[in-house]
């Protein structure tokens, strides 16, 4: 089994406090880039932004964000979490991520998907009622650049390209690739049969829930052939550690309010509210929320791995405007806690 790795991702959400007070984009950014630096100072594998398109965003351009923190790091690698395929240029992408992996010396990883938000279709002039034909096309193309250096392709998004130069090259052979997956059985299915890592993004309930979509996925990949060996699945989600469990909870209750009463009334849904006495049993291991003691989360990793063979956790810790100096404990814990407990674990 390849080396279990660790890692955080940050959306990038720019939402005001319980005081109604909202960082600037200037702050936003530079919280994200130190982040970076502290997980990759901590020994962490992987640091991850994802892409939006909104004011109360800072991460369009989420590789060019990517970019900053390479030249502010040295060994951690870095992820999309994710592009959303289905609006961009495939093309345009694979050059980012192509530089981005010479600008980080080959660190560069990408999780392509379809996203939570919609705001990219109408902004870059695609329709959604091509929803799954354009992410199986893009998709598919992107798979394609990583192959040849010079490609003919016809599709029915984008106009064709015809002995097309894909530059520059990255420094890996190929760029780690990953499908974001919510909870649809046909994209387990499809990452399984195209041999492609499958990144599972995780906000609650039980794992017993999920395992339905590991299980395709492994019997996809093995169906059309592909080396399991080779293929790996990533657990993603809402995250925080503090030192007790209860502190966790306490910490973590009124951002995760914060953010979802947030998001909730921006999809004119009611209030969102959830007190702490309500989180507290999600501490257990057999509950997906991943906010707890190092040992409550090193529980829960391990008791999922039995489920879903999973090689990698990513969490999101900055969610709902969680204070800084919060975050690089958190990341601390992940690091120098959990990392070493659940490795030692798997490695019996």
């Amino acid at each position: 089994m390849s080396k279990f790795e660790f890692g955080v991702y940050s959306l990038g959400e720019r939402i005001p406090d319980a005081n109604g007070n909202t960082l600037s984009a200037k702050d936003r950014v530079e919280n994200i880039i130190q982040m970076g630096k502290w997980a990759d100072e901590a020994g962490l594998d992987v640091f991850g932004v994802g892409e939006h398109h909104r004011l109360d965003f800072v991460t369009s351009s989420y590789a060019m964000l990517l970019a900053a923190i390479a030249r502010e790091t040295k060994s951690i690698k870095l992820a999309s979490t994710l592009s959303v395929i289905s609006t961009a240029d495939p093309v345009r992408v694979y050059e980012d991520f192509a530089t981005l992996d010479l600008l980080s010396n080959g660190r560069a990883e990408i999780i392509l998907g379809r996203g939570a938000f919609l705001e990219s279709f109408s902004l870059f002039g695609v329709s959604l009622n091509d929803y799954d034909e354009l992410f199986e096309e893009k998709l598919n193309l992107f798979i394609k650049l990583q192959e040849k250096e010079v490609i003919s392709w016809q599709g029915k998004f984008r106009s064709s390209l015809q002995n097309a130069q894909i530059a520059p090259r990255p420094v890996q052979m190929k760029l780690p690739l990953w499908i974001g997956v919510g909870g649809t059985p046909a994209s387990a299915i499809r990452a399984g049969r195209l041999g492609v890592n499958m990144a599972l993004g995780l906000l609650g309930g039980r794992p017993e829930q999920v395992k339905l979509l590991t299980d395709l996925y492994w019997k996809s990949a093995r169906e059309a052939g592909h080396d399991l060996s080779k293929l790996r699945v990533s657990v993603t989600g809402h995250s925080y550690i503090a030192e007790t469990g209860e502190q966790a909870i306490n910490e973590f209750v009124t951002h995760y309010n914060q953010y979802f009463d947030y998001f909730s009334k921006d999809r004119g849904l009611q209030h969102f509210y959830t007190p702490a006495e309500q989180l507290m049993p999600q501490r257990a291991a057999g509950q997906i929320l991943a906010v707890g003691s190092a040992e409550e989360l090193v529980e829960k990793i391990l008791y999922q791995h039995e489920l879903f063979e999973h090689s990698r956790f990513m969490g999101q810790f900055d969610m709902g405007g969680q204070p800084l100096a919060r975050v690089e404990k958190a990341i601390d814990l992940l690091a120098n806690k959990v990392a070493p407990m659940v490795r030692r674990a798997l490695s019996k």
